[in-house]
């Protein structure tokens, strides 16, 4: 209940705050990349029930000869690239943690093609809300295996308490402040995970 009312009222207080943000960061991509300017996508949240995530898109839409989409590290480039390194494509899920699909802090929300690849110990991610960060991300983000990644998930869900969360929230701070961790080595995001 503490939590939930702490997400609720720090969302809309940064919503607000952030709006002359969203304004700006929307105006770019609109005049670098067009239209949309949100990215949508559904990921699983608490007990696997799907919702649609918001970011803002970061890259563009183009295609080989066949209309297959180019690689990502193709298709992030300027503004994306930026708008990725500082974090501000997360900013739109601000919302989801108003709607009560997210929270602050906990695993991030995965693909839902990833739900039957984990194994029972991996599946306990779901045990509660999705964060805009988590521990995982405090502690390497993108830089790390899957396997740290889904170890740091469970700690957390084992060890959730609200001085916890109020770590992650400054330790998320530091990182985005440095520009930390957002890439892993072989890719401009991180690569798929495709099971045990």
């Amino acid at each position: 209940m503490i939590k939930r009312i702490f997400d609720t009222i720090l969302s809309l207080i940064l919503i607000i705050l952030f709006f002359p943000v969203y304004l700006i960061v929307s105006l770019l991509i609109w005049r670098k990349m067009g239209r949309p300017i949100l990215f949508t996508q559904e990921r699983p949240g608490k007990d696997g029930k799907i919702f649609k995530i918001y970011k803002f898109r970061t890259m563009t839409n183009e295609t080989d000869q066949n209309g297959k989409l180019l690689p990502d590290e193709k298709r992030l480039v300027g503004i994306g690239k930026f708008i990725r390194s500082t974090s501000l494509d997360e900013l739109p899920q601000l919302f989801n943690v108003l709607k009560g699909d997210m929270s602050f802090v906990g695993p991030r929300p995965l693909l839902v093609e990833y739900l039957p690849l984990y194994n029972e110990r991996q599946k306990k991610r779901h045990d509660v809300k999705p964060g805009i960060t988590g521990w995982a991300q405090v502690n390497g983000r993108n830089a790390i295996s899957w396997e740290q990644k889904f170890e740091y998930d469970v700690w957390y869900v084992e060890n959730q308490s609200f001085l916890l969360d109020m770590k992650i929230l400054w330790l998320t701070f530091l990182k985005v402040v440095k520009r930390s961790d957002i890439s892993s080595s072989g890719s401009v995001t991180m690569e798929k995970f495709t099971g045990n």
